[in-house]
């Protein structure tokens, strides 16, 4: 920038006044029409737990203990698996609803399949608004399979993510079809999407080996083991990234619950950094 030490530098400055002042004039006959962008920044903390339709290793169903542990740790988005709705082995409780109740957070349920009179399947709970959710139908194995896919809008920055809940199920030839198919109906997502729940892939399975080569598999640390919840020997919870999001990982870490539920809870705190547009009135 030598330039500027030039005697040509108050020539210059009186040019750049000029036109600054001429861009302005123009500014306020368009302001009506402008749009301006901004950076902004979220925390977004995620919790995922299979929970067993509630029912513990104690033998007891019980849902306000499942509702106390994400009251503890004030998640914005919560990803379930093995929810029950209306379902005879649970006195025919809506789940879903239940825990939205219990917690404060918006519920969307997402069922796999018919069971005992009601139905089976996943759920998300939300802090954030719910911009607009559906339950995507996977490739059928032993059971039924769909995906939970919620678009959601964070209440302070506008941010938006795409979370969607997995419980891929039971052969690796069934788990890979289950993947394919939700990569294929994401991909055109924009905006940052996050996969979270029961891969019941470990790490190295062709399963994971797949979605590694465009996502980000979230690391635990050492403490990484999910199942069984009573002597954790295996790593089958994750929460993943695709690539091309602005995600920083803060925090992750696997949660000593041993009763509650066959599975441990995973929890993480993400960074999203993204740029808005926003339209000036």
């Amino acid at each position: 920038m030598t330039w500027l030490q030039s005697g040509k530098r108050s020539r210059i400055g009186l040019s750049v006044t000029l036109v600054i002042a001429a861009l302005m004039m123009t500014g306020c006959a368009e302001q009506h029409k402008r749009t301006a962008t901004r950076s902004s920044v979220d925390t977004l903390r995620i919790l995922s737990y299979n929970i067993h339709h509630a029912e513990g290793m104690d033998g007891t169903v019980d849902l306000e203990r499942i509702a106390d542990l994400i009251n503890r740790l004030e998640p914005d988005v919560v990803a379930l698996q093995e929810v029950d709705q209306l379902v005879e082995r649970t006195e025919r409780v809506d789940q879903a609803m239940v825990l939205g109740e219990l917690t404060g957070l918006t519920p969307v349920f997402g069922a796999f399949m018919d069971y005992q009179g009601g139905q089976y399947g996943m759920a998300l709970l939300s802090r954030w608004k719910v911009v607009d959710a559906t339950n995507v139908r996977l490739p059928d194995g032993e059971e039924p399979r769909s995906s939970v896919v919620a678009m959601l809008e964070s209440p302070t920055t506008r941010n938006r993510v795409v979370i969607a809940g997995i419980h891929f199920y039971r052969t690796e030839e069934e788990r890979m079809a289950q993947a394919k198919t939700l990569v294929t109906e994401l991909k055109d997502r924009s905006k940052p999407v996050i996969l979270a729940g029961d891969f019941n892939s470990q790490p190295g399975s062709a399963v994971m080996q797949y979605l590694e080569r465009e996502w980000s598999v979230m690391n635990k640390g050492e403490n990484r083991f999910t199942f069984p919840s009573y002597a954790p020997a295996r790593e089958i919870d994750f929460i993943v990234a695709r690539r091309d999001a602005e995600l920083e990982l803060l925090s992750h870490e696997v949660l000593n619950e041993p009763v509650m539920s066959d599975h441990q809870p995973i929890f993480a705190e993400i960074l999203i950094h993204a740029t808005l547009v926003d339209e000036r009135p």
